[in-house]
Parts: C-alpha cells; sequence; structure tokens
C-alpha cells in the first residue's frame, strides 16, 4: 500500500481528545482517525443505498399502480 500524508488543522482540545480516545482503545491516534474515517464512509454509504432504495421501490411502485388502472380499462 502507498501511503499519503493528509494533514488537517483543528483545535488543541479535539486533538486531546483524539490522543486519549486513541490511547484507551490501543491505537495510535493516525489509525484511530482512519478508523473513524473509514466508518464515516461506510455509513455515508449505507445511507446513501437506503436513499437510492427508496427512490427506486417508490418508482417501481408508481409503475405497477399505473399497471393496475390499465386492468381496470375494460379488456378483458
Amino acid at each position: 500500500m502507498h501511503a499519503t500524508t493528509l494533514s488537517f488543522r483543528v483545535g488543541n482540545d479535539f486533538a486531546d481528545e483524539v490522543r486519549t480516545l486513541a490511547g484507551l482503545v490501543g491505537l495510535k491516534s493516525s489509525d484511530y482517525i482512519r478508523q473513524a474515517v473509514l466508518e464515516k464512509n461506510e455509513q455515508v454509504m449505507a445511507q446513501r443505498i437506503a436513499a437510492l432504495s427508496k427512490e427506486l421501490s417508490a418508482e417501481h411502485l408508481a409503475f405497477n399502480e399505473s399497471l393496475d388502472e390499465s386492468l381496470q380499462d375494460g379488456l378483458d
């Protein structure tokens, strides 16, 4: 794996909190942040998939309802 450095500015309180929590779970700060970002990415992707699924479901429901209406057009 080729590693790239990513840096960002945070307040001292946030940095201290990350260091403390990372230490509590036995991780380096960078590993703790990396894991948090991966988990957030998974959460965002799951939310996106759920939204797309809901949208597609609504489209299918509308299509099926339009077919139901055509069954009542007098043709046998």
